[in-house]
């Protein structure tokens, strides 16, 4: 895809027609119509300040993008835009300028050829850039909106309020990092595009061309995917410097690297709604171009020839200086244009075969190589996965070992107390009996005084009464004694009977 459209870039044979363009007034707060091309109909907040100029870029009736444009440094802060798609071949571009910044009174209210505005409008290039600006110098017009993702016939993109000063090699560089990003990125993960919002800018540097165009420190790319549900928000950063490729970086970091901390989304493009697999997939693909264009980097400077053919091949090819020839030059740039422009043309198809065909390897050998680096990394996940799952069981046998002695435990101890509970009925029963024979001695140690006094006391009854037997028995003989005595005769006299 790049390929084609470079090639269609370079191949672009007829003359462009003249752009309708739209100052926005400064009382306004968006770019009217053109509030469509920003998300949620919001302009970036804070990048606004005194000498920018709002312009809604029209072509036929139809808004094609919206431009802030600084009076002061004379390049766009930034353009915005929708759904890029590819290139229509057939047109050639044409540098035209906005008569409208320089005599805001003219009546002139479409983008015009710079020839064609120095006569009608006054002051021209007091306050934009001009052709002439850019001639003779080490920089070439820059487009913040390139027209290799616009799909308008009529070149909208080839306005000079649209362009800042880039060298050759990194206009070539920023227009293939955007292609490619938009191709194989942004594009395949917003759906169709339709949803796609960008905003390109670029930050003043302290250099200027000639004394009158500033030339970037760095440009940049927003992006803010809408669809509902599945959005995200990326942004990039390429700076100026040699060697330095296009960097990814997050929206809110993005705002803190330009001028007045802006907010270029609202809600930072539905921030808590953002889909982080569709950015993961994205990155890789930044990864991808990042390496590519050190390849690309490391090719130059090995071949610096072909090198520079490429970059000529992707330059677009100079008006102003036609403007600036003689009658004759003109007649005989006339006359030989058919042949020059046959010879361009064979060359253009020659060289766009040969990079076509180079392309072609290219993506057959990066496709093979990302299709065994893909399986790699598919079978290193499946390994690693495989791994962790291992040591997740070993990790947690332990702990399943710990529970089950744990039950274990539990069922003892459950067992234990049934026993108890069954010795406890069980001694329950003769527990009073044992506490009586436990008690019998203290009973029976007590109750031995009572038995010896009861003992004691019968043998004293019986001695006593065995005591009064014989008393009674002698008394009972001796009365016997006596009466048998009295009637045999004998007198026998007592003093008192009782003494005997």
């Amino acid at each position: 895809m790049g390929a084609a459209r470079w090639l269609a870039l370079g191949s672009l044979l007829a003359l462009g027609a003249l752009l309708e363009g739209r100052l926005v007034g400064e009382g306004e707060a968006g770019f009217g119509e053109c509030d469509q091309f920003f998300y949620a109909e919001t302009p970036p907040a804070g990048l606004e300040a005194e000498g920018h100029v709002k312009i809604c870029q029209r072509s036929e009736g139809t808004e094609r993008f919206a431009t802030l444009y600084s009076i002061r440094d004379r390049i766009p802060v930034y353009s915005a835009f929708r759904a890029p798609r590819s290139a229509p071949a057939g047109s050639e571009q044409r540098w035209l300028v906005e008569p409208q910044i320089d005599d805001p009174s003219s009546h002139l209210a479409e983008v015009m050829n710079e020839a064609d505005a120095i006569a009608a409008v006054n002051s021209l290039g007091s306050k934009q850039a001009l052709n002439a600006d850019y001639l003779d110098s080490d920089y070439q017009r820059g487009q913040l909106y390139p027209f290799s993702l616009s799909s308008d016939f009529h070149m909208t993109t080839f306005t000079l309020t649209n362009a800042a000063p880039m060298t050759p090699t990194f206009q070539k560089r920023w227009y293939m990092n955007l292609n490619s990003l938009m191709d194989r990125a942004l594009t395949p993960q917003c759906g169709s595009g339709d949803d796609l919002y960008i905003i390109t800018g670029a930050v003043p540097s302290d250099v200027k061309v000639k004394d009158k165009v500033t030339v970037p420190e760095l440009v940049w790319l927003a992006a803010c995917c809408a669809v509902p549900g599945g959005g995200w928000a990326m942004g990039f950063v390429k700076h100026t410097r040699d060697r330095d490729v296009i960097e990814d970086v997050m929206v809110k970091e993005l705002e803190k690297l330009l001028p007045f901390n802006p907010q270029l989304f609202q809600n930072n493009c539905g921030e808590m709604e953002q889909d982080t697999e569709k950015m993961k997939k994205i990155l890789e693909v930044v990864n991808q171009v990042q390496d590519e264009e050190r390849m690309a980097q490391s090719k130059e400077s090995t071949s610096p020839l072909s090198s520079a053919r490429s970059e000529r091949s992707a330059l677009p090819p100079p008006d102003a200086v036609e403007e600036r020839s003689s009658f004759w030059g003109k007649l005989i740039g006339f006359m030989a244009t058919p042949f020059i422009k046959l010879f361009q043309l064979i060359c253009y198809l020659v060289v766009g075969i040969l990079k076509s065909i180079v392309y072609f390897l290219w993506y057959v050998i990066t496709q093979v190589i990302n299709g065994v680096e893909s399986g790699l990394y598919r079978l290193g996940a499946a390994t690693v996965s495989y791994f962790l799952t291992i040591g997740e069981e070993l990790a947690s046998i332990p702990w399943k070992v710990l529970k089950v002695v744990v039950k274990i435990i539990r069922a003892i101890l459950r067992i234990l107390c049934c026993l108890m509970k069954a010795v406890c009925r069980i001694l329950g029963i003769p527990v009073r009996v044992l506490v009586d024979v436990a008690a019998f001695p203290v009973y029976t140690m007590g109750a031995i005084p009572v038995v010896c006094k009861d003992i004691a006391v019968g043998l004293g009854g019986t001695i006593s009464l065995l005591f009064d037997t014989a008393f009674g028995t002698m008394g009972g003989l001796f009365q016997v004694i006596f009466s048998v005595c009295k009637r045999i005769g004998y007198k026998v006299t007592f003093d008192s009977s009782g003494e005997l």
